[in-house]
């Protein structure tokens, strides 16, 4: 494996043993088709399957795979940004290992990065059928909100699979942000960029490791880490529920005068109860921020790492010297 790769492929993996091989047989021909240096960076995020089994097979048979295996489950962004931190390549592409996005694009994106001068090409899925209707609903709607709501420039339909240059690479990894969303970080930088379509496919084998769960965490992650929109619809929210207040204060004084009161528990319940939904939802959107900035405070690791297949080749004597091992950014795990 060359000491300076001129890409490198980071792969996250969370028990994916039946389609590893799939994706290993299809990307290794591109890779060799590339016609640069390159290395592919495969992030085992403790996985509980056979898959590290198979990647230290794999790496026998194929000396640009790498391997980096996390000492537990940290979650997809955590997965990313662990490779992102030991990519060695000039262009570093993350992408998942279930094909759903195509490895054909890589090449492509490699060029228009290279002919037009940009520092971050985007993966832009332009056909979702693959997908169900409400996966394609609920993805438009998020990065829709995420515009309406932020100042971030977030493509439409792409998510973690783009091309970025050293320059990005490392302007991402100095960021000590939380509970990173790298879908929002990328465009948050404001790069040169361009993008690439291509029309996403089934998953090849095996099941999803994204439930709804995570992708509801995904998109309240990516809200309060872009925006304070919400602390402002919360305190919107506070006006209004005074400003009716105020209302029927006034509407019981006149009924009053008038002597038109009636004995009665509804219309006060119905108050109260509006009110205290409308305080609820206040505390809870402050308390989202308030998490977010315990966390920060904390500054845990949002990985560890095992071992680096690198680093063993270089303690064998592979490689001219081993790489360090970078600290764990600041992001939280999710």
């Amino acid at each position: 494996m060359p000491l300076s790769p001129v890409l490198t492929v980071v792969v996250p993996m969370y028990d994916e043993q039946e389609v590893l091989p799939l994706f290993v047989e299809r990307l290794r021909p591109l890779a060799e088709s590339w016609g640069v240096p390159y290395e592919v960076l495969c992030v085992d995020d403790g996985s509980t399957d056979a898959t590290p089994v198979l990647l230290q097979r794999l790496r026998r048979e194929w000396p640009q795979l790498r391997v980096v295996r996390l000492r537990a489950n940290s979650g997809h962004q955590a997965a990313i940004s662990a490779g992102l931190s030991l990519a060695r390549g000039d262009y570093v592409v993350t992408i998942d290992a279930d094909l759903q996005d195509p490895p054909e694009t890589i090449g492509e994106m490699l060029r228009v990065a290279r002919a037009e001068g940009v520092d971050v090409v985007y993966g832009v899925r332009e056909d979702r059928s693959s997908d169900t209707a409400f996966k394609r609903l609920t993805a438009r709607a998020f990065y829709r909100s995420i515009r309406a709501l932020s100042d971030v420039d977030a493509r439409v339909d792409a998510g973690d699979f783009r091309l970025m240059s050293r320059a990005t690479v490392e302007a991402v990894n100095a960021l000590p942000e939380s509970n990173r969303v790298l879908r929002l970080v990328v465009p948050a930088l404001g790069f040169p960029s361009a993008s690439v379509g291509y029309r996403r496919a089934p998953r090849a084998a095996g099941e999803s490791k994204y439930p709804l769960t995570k992708m509801i965490r995904l998109s309240v992650d990516a809200v309060t880490g872009f925006s304070i929109a919400p602390l402002r619809f919360a305190t919107w929210l506070g006006l209004l529920g005074g400003l009716a207040a105020l209302v029927v204060l006034v509407y019981a004084l006149v009924a009053m005068l008038l002597g038109n009161t009636l004995p009665g528990w509804t219309s006060t319940v119905v108050i109260v109860a509006a009110v205290g939904a409308v305080q609820l939802l206040a505390l809870g959107i402050l308390g989202e921020y308030v998490g977010r900035t315990y966390s920060a405070l904390q500054a845990r690791p949002a990985y560890f790492v095992a071992h680096d297949s690198l680093e063993q080749d270089a303690a064998r004597g592979d490689e001219e010297r081993p790489l360090p091992r970078p600290a764990a950014s600041g992001q939280t795990r999710t």
